[in-house]
């Protein structure tokens, strides 16, 4: 019994030994790959050793497990964990594994009545509707926010608590209640955890669920005749120098055959086929590097002199015209006889009003 539980112990540890070791490698490389299927075999290995001595049975509670074996009830929640990881041709099924680990482990912990009574709910909300399992029920978008603002304080309140209890490992080796707290948070957090992943993986199961099945895989005898014809090609190509694998020719040879062969113009200057004028290379090279603005073409001068030209401007006066310069009613400042009779005709005309105020020729209405 004690060699076994030596196996368990030292299965655990290797497993865990190897999960630590995947965290210096991307999740896609084949290092990464390589550790992940060690730490599962390793795992499922160290699982099936604690089943032949019967280290959990349902007859049993909390307190008959000792605080230094509750760590093994965590077995298929890193089983969980680490097959959710993998990378292989049909991901539905390795999501069906995950869930069916993540299910052994809460149900080992309904046994031993390690759930809380939320995470109780949770568990029977579970095993009621597995493939829509949602921890945010609600479609009202308020209690969506309080119910993840909820869950990620718990998060936070957990890691907090477990690393406080494993600041002083010394201490745990002679402090049984200390070492039993620590296995206890590590379980909570873990529970907290599987919700999580369990969550996103109906999501997922969902999502693959609308995507279009995979083609059927090829026959090997078609895959062999491919292969033949490729081989039969590249022996044709060293024997026939006009034979070439590419789909489409070249472009000296579309312009040396066909449509576009022959000359664009006849003798007489008619053209023969559809053409392109093309600019010549100085334009091109002057219109690199303009601004990207449009410039002006014409100097203000020019802008002038153009408009004057069309008729839209009159230089002098207009006359009866109504145009330019100086029309009726203005005088000419250097005409001085001009301006003498325009004084003139101003003084008679203030002269007049004031002989005559406004209003004195009314005698119709006087009283």
């Amino acid at each position: 019994m004690e060699e076994s539980e030596d196996n368990i112990r030292a299965l655990f540890n290797k497993a865990t030994t190897l999960r630590q070791k995947l965290e210096g490698f991307e999740s896609t490389s084949e290092v990464y790959q390589e550790n992940l299927r060690s730490a599962i075999s390793t795992l499922e290995h160290c699982r099936r050793a604690a089943d032949q001595i019967s280290l959990f049975s349902p007859n049993e509670t909390e307190e008959d497990v000792p605080s230094g074996d509750l760590q093994y009830l965590n077995i298929d929640y890193f089983l969980g964990e680490l097959t959710t990881r993998q990378i292989g041709s049909d991901r539905k099924i390795l999501l069906q594994a995950t869930q069916h680990a993540y299910e052994k482990y809460l149900s080992l912990l309904e046994t031993y009545t390690l759930l809380s009574a939320s995470d109780e709910r949770l568990y029977e909300q579970y095993l009621d509707d597995r493939e829509h399992f949602s921890l945010l029920s609600t479609t009202d978008p308020s209690k969506r926010r309080e119910t993840k603002i909820s869950r990620f304080k718990q998060e936070t309140e957990l890691k907090r608590k477990l690393e406080h209890l494993a600041l002083n490992p010394l201490a745990l080796e002679n402090d049984d209640s200390a070492l039993r707290s620590l296995r206890r948070a590590e379980i909570n957090l873990n529970v907290h955890t599987t919700f999580h992943s369990l969550d996103l993986i109906a999501q997922e199961i969902a999502i693959l669920s609308l995507a279009p099945s995979s083609p059927p895989p090829k026959d090997p005898s078609s895959i062999a005749n491919d292969y033949r014809e490729r081989t039969q090609g590249r022996g044709r190509q060293g024997t026939d120098p006009s034979f070439n694998e590419r789909l489409d020719p070249p472009i000296s040879q579309l312009l040396s055959s066909g449509r576009g062969a022959g000359p664009i113009l006849s003798k007489e200057g008619k053209p023969l086929k559809p053409f392109t004028l093309l600019d010549n290379r100085q334009n091109v090279r002057n219109g690199v590097f303009r601004p990207d603005h449009s410039l002006p073409t014409m100097s203000i001068d020019e802008y002038l002199a153009e408009e004057r030209r069309r008729g839209g401007m009159i230089d002098g006066g207009g006359g009866e015209t109504g145009g330019a310069g100086t029309g009726e009613g203005e005088v000419n400042e250097d005409d001085l006889e001009k301006a003498d009779e325009e004084t003139r005709k101003a003084r008679e005309w203030d002269e007049f009003k004031e002989e005559n105020p406004k209003g004195s020729g009314n005698t119709l209405n006087r009283g």
